[in-house]
């Protein structure tokens, strides 16, 4: 089994890339988030590699690192999970954000990936839930911020994690994005400054 490939990008197709090894084109499906972060033709990059082998065919699947490829075998662990729907959750997800949507049990933010139903969405979260923390570093402070009202985060705060909640992100990217801009400005940051903070932790990701 082949576990990880270090060679030239030869060309990208929608889905995948080829990676030049030695002279030999691996053609190596990845995430959308993989793709974005690959550097140009011609440029040398490493993948962690899932291979997968069935009746009629071999797929190589690339990752930016283990931890991505770890979470693309547990999904695939959930009943209609396959790896087409696992890429999809992947490419909109990164890893931090997948860990934490799944321990807050936020089935709206897997149910944006494509492929993904309420009801498989929420199957996702139900059954990873106990799973999450072995592959997800979700940050105590996130987890405590992504709940419906935490009472004992100051108000400025609160109030941050609902005005990016409003502008569309969903509350456990909010709450990674404000607990990131609390650790940056200080606990006694305003509301306006938290939001700011924000928006540019948000646009780091």
């Amino acid at each position: 089994m082949i576990g990880k490939l270090k060679g030239l990008i030869d060309s990208y197709g929608e889905d995948f890339v080829i990676l030049d090894v030695n002279g030999v084109g691996y053609i190596v499906h990845c995430s959308a988030r993989t793709l974005q972060k690959l550097p140009r033709a011609g440029e040398a990059a490493a993948l962690a590699i899932e291979t997968q082998v069935r009746e009629d065919s071999i797929k190589l699947f690339g990752f930016q690192g283990e931890a991505e490829r770890d979470w693309f075998r547990l999904l695939q662990t959930v009943q209609g999970v396959g790896a087409k729907v696992a890429l999809g959750i992947l490419s909109i997800l990164s890893v931090s954000e997948l860990g934490s949507a799944i321990a807050t049990q936020d089935k709206g933010m897997i149910a944006r990936a494509s492929g993904v139903g309420p009801k498989l969405a929420a199957r996702i979260v139900a059954e990873l839930k106990d799973k999450a923390p072995a592959f997800g570093s979700v940050d105590p402070v996130v987890a405590k911020l992504s709940g419906d009202a935490d009472e004992s985060a100051p108000s400025a705060v609160r109030d941050a994690v609902s005005a990016l909640v409003n502008l569309g992100y969903g509350r456990p990217q909010a709450a990674a994005a404000i607990a990131a801009s609390v650790k940056a400005l200080g606990e006694s940051a305003e509301t306006g400054a938290l939001i700011r903070q924000g928006l540019k932790e948000l646009a780091k990701a």
